[in-house]
């Protein structure tokens, strides 16, 4: 799998991401292992998870992972932190917040350190100063190599670089064909600082895939009561027409919907990596295929047309 640099640092990285948001609920612990593996051994290196996810589930489960299934020198982990593990999830962006959280990823993760540490969507009852000095904290005590910030608007996190006292190498935000938001100030301005983006939802929460034309699939997240408000806003309108045309060029490439919509956004400008999540280690298998060579600029015109 390519790899590639984070922003102008010397951190790289592999061009697709491994998610675990539904590690422990959607995905099994036995299937989570084998999706790891599937992922180590096709050369990825880059994980993600987060506080959130699971209640900490996933983070415990990759835990369990690291030593056993892949040596913690193989991996670029990325963690995300700022919300409680319990009840409401509320968001808490505070200095205490955050490296509490911090300490707790670390533990159930098993190490002493993490790749990339982010901070969570901006806290409205948290000054920016105080959420910026729970990461210089964790930067300068080696408990984060880089660190970063998740969902911040592109003028957010313009204010939050120039305040920074340390660099800020990462926003994390969702970006696909259906969902181009980030082009119009997140890009931009992480460029502008030497930062890059790591882009969630890259298959457009599933849709992208092609598996959504004509019928909701019973086994699919959009037929699921606690996950249909999740996809919906992409079965239809201007995402619905996205996707026809990039099944329609996938068919005349002889590709999968899903390998076109990737090599599409691995070649925006300020993507380090797209991070994809899967429920069977057969989709992942499938996703890790994926070329990742630029699509022909014909092609490559006609989808940004229809999605822009």
């Amino acid at each position: 799998m390519q790899r590639r640099n984070v922003g102008m640092s010397g951190l790289t990285v592999s061009a697709l991401g491994l998610g675990t948001m539904n590690w422990g609920q959607e995905v099994s612990e036995e299937a989570a292992r084998e999706q790891l593996r599937l992922f180590t051994d096709a050369g990825g290196t880059l994980v993600e998870t987060a506080a959130r996810y699971g209640e900490g589930q996933a983070e415990a489960i990759l835990g369990g992972f690291i030593g056993d299934t892949v040596a913690r020198s193989e991996l670029v982990l990325v963690a995300q932190g700022g919300t409680t593990r319990t009840g409401s999830r509320r968001l808490d962006g505070s200095r205490r917040g955050l490296l509490d959280s911090l300490d707790a990823s670390l533990s159930l993760l098993g190490t002493d350190h993490v790749d990339i540490w982010l901070a969570p969507s901006p806290d409205s009852a948290v000054p920016l100063q105080e959420t910026l000095s729970a990461l210089e904290a964790a930067y300068v005590t080696g408990r984060a190599r880089y660190v970063g910030v998740s969902g911040y608007a592109g003028w957010e996190f313009a204010r939050a670089a120039a305040t920074a006292s340390f660099p800020l190498l990462v926003n994390d935000v969702e970006y696909s064909l259906v969902n181009r938001g980030a082009e119009r100030d997140v890009l931009p301005a992480v460029e502008a600082f030497g930062a890059a983006v790591l882009a969630w939802g890259p298959l457009g929460r599933g849709v992208l895939t092609g598996k959504y034309r004509g019928r909701i699939p019973t086994e699919s997240r959009g037929a699921s009561d606690v996950w249909a408000p999740y996809v919906e806003p992409y079965l239809a309108g201007k995402p619905q027409r996205v996707t026809e045309a990039l099944c329609t060029a996938a068919r005349g490439l002889d590709l999968q919907p899903h390998e076109l919509a990737l090599r599409w956004l691995l070649h925006r400008p300020g993507v380090a990596s797209a991070i994809v999540g899967a429920r069977t280690p057969q989709q992942l298998k499938e996703i890790l295929q994926t070329s990742a060579s630029p699509v022909a600029d014909p092609i490559a015109a006609v989808l940004d047309e229809v999605s822009a």
